[in-house]
């Protein structure tokens, strides 16, 4: 089921601008940052429930994606961190296609091979881990059940 709610645009100004030329061009403009592929993650605001949209590394595997809460190796967890912890039903956009998943931080060895796959999608973020004492975050996203009735109900 789709997100729905006020929507609230980033107040940087490259995310602001980034995710309103993907979603102006269904993915086709907008989709990549450096040369590397881009997605559009739609998640519930924790503190304020709106709307929120960031654009992020494109990182899938069999159908998963993950996100990795970098924030250029910052101190502190970027804000859409804490929107996947308070709400973990997002959107995610991959160019044209919208879907519904729900994301869940890994941790362990899972998070070792997803950490490996955002490596290869985005150099830096090995970069990024040296600049900051915390663990930076990995959330994969697992594409939600369709919300369609089975064949032969609900008819």
């Amino acid at each position: 089921m789709p997100l729905s709610g006020e929507y609230e645009p980033s107040p940087s100004d490259r995310a602001r601008d980034q995710v309103e030329l993907f979603e102006r061009t269904n993915g086709a403009e907008g989709n990549t940052m450096n040369g590397r592929p881009v997605i559009v993650l739609t998640s519930v605001g924790a503190k304020s429930g709106k709307i929120r949209k960031t654009p992020l590394m494109r990182v899938e595997h069999d159908g998963e994606y993950a996100v990795v809460a970098s924030q250029g190796g910052a101190p502190t967890h970027p804000v859409w961190y804490h929107n996947l912890v308070a709400n973990p039903h997002v959107e995610l956009q991959d160019g044209p296609v919208r879907k519904d998943y729900t994301a869940r931080e890994v941790q362990g060895e899972e998070r070792q091979q997803w950490w490996e796959r955002a490596n290869k999608a985005w150099p830096h973020y090995d970069e990024y881990q040296t600049k900051t004492d915390r663990q930076i975050p990995v959330f994969v996203l697992t594409p939600q059940p369709s919300q369609a009735p089975a064949a032969g109900q609900g008819h």
